[in-house]
């Protein structure tokens, strides 16, 4: 199974960016979907953005669409998420993921999962 490790989380202002990175521990950043996810307090996991393969396909969630920005380094194995004009919503843990699918529209479709890392948004 692949490990990953996330870092960059932290404490933000309202209207400020972090950088999360997810770095995966073998050559799968070419051969995986790799995603971003999120889980608030008391609140169910949800979807945040994926990028394919060849980076060639990205998807948002609709509350982060224009905010946050998704994309990969092949020669380090590495996903990151740019996110920009954070909003107290946005607090959470944020989970990278890979999936061994070419396509992966489900949560379930994600088979590998990093520790997370907690962003906070103050207001």
């Amino acid at each position: 199974q692949v490990q990953l490790v996330e870092s960059g989380g932290g404490l933000v202002q309202a209207g400020g960016s972090l950088r999360l990175s997810c770095a995966a521990s073998e050559r799968t950043a070419e051969s995986y979907v790799m995603g971003w996810f999120r889980q608030a307090p008391g609140k169910k996991r949800e979807f945040v953005a994926s990028i394919s393969r060849s980076g060639g396909r990205i998807f948002y969630a609709d509350s982060v669409k224009g905010r946050f920005t998704i994309s990969r380094d092949n020669a380090k194995n590495t996903v990151y998420l740019q996110m920009n004009n954070l909003e107290p919503e946005d607090t959470a843990v944020y989970y990278c993921a890979t999936s061994p699918l070419k396509y992966a529209p489900r949560e379930a479709d994600f088979t590998s999962w990093g520790q997370g890392t907690q962003v906070t948004v103050s207001s």
